[in-house]
C-alpha cells in the first residue's frame, strides 16, 4: 500500500497576489520562489506555500493549515499588529478568511533535515517532549 510521505505545499486562495505577500510579508521573511499568472510561490527550503488569487469563499475557522515557524511569539505579534484577530491561542484568519495556526518547530515532530536548515540558514532544535516523540517512533 503506498504511503504518504509529506506535504510539497499547501495552496491558499487570496482575493490579491500582491495584497496577500505584502501581509505575509509583514509576518514573515518572504522569499518568492516564483511567480505565474495568478499564482505565487513564497519558499519555505524544500516546501512552499502556493497563493491563488480568486478566493470566492466565505472565511472559514474550522478547516486549517499548521505553519511551522522558528519563532512562534514573534509571527502572533505581527499578526495583531498587522490587525488580524488571535484565536486559539495561536490561530488567526489572513484576511481572505484562511485559517493559519501558527506552531513552533522545536515543539513538534515535523523535522527538516540538516541538509535543508542548512540551506535556509537556520540553526533550530527541538524541545525534549517532541524529540521523544521522534524517537518513540524510531525518528530519531
Amino acid at each position: 500500500m503506498p504511503r504518504a510521505v509529506g506535504i510539497n505545499h499547501i495552496a491558499l486562495e487570496v482575493g490579491s497576489l500582491d495584497e496577500a505577500l505584502a501581509f505575509y510579508g509583514q509576518l514573515l521573511d518572504v522569499e518568492l520562489r516564483g511567480r505565474v499568472s495568478g499564482m505565487a510561490f513564497v519558499d519555505m527550503g524544500d516546501q512552499f506555500l502556493a497563493l491563488a488569487e480568486g478566493r470566492t469563499q466565505s472565511a472559514d475557522r474550522a478547516r486549517h493549515f499548521g505553519l511551522v515557524v522558528d519563532d512562534r511569539d514573534a509571527v502572533l505579534a505581527a499578526a495583531r499588529e498587522a490587525g488580524v484577530e488571535i484565536f486559539g491561542g495561536n490561530s488567526f484568519l489572513d484576511p481572505w478568511g484562511n485559517h493559519v495556526q501558527v506552531v513552533a518547530y522545536a515543539e513538534i515532530q515535523f523535522s527538516k533535515t540538516p541538509e535543508v536548515l542548512r540551506g535556509m540558514g537556520l540553526e533550530l532544535e527541538k524541545s525534549e517532549s517532541a524529540q521523544r516523540e521522534l524517537r518513540d517512533k524510531g525518528l530519531a
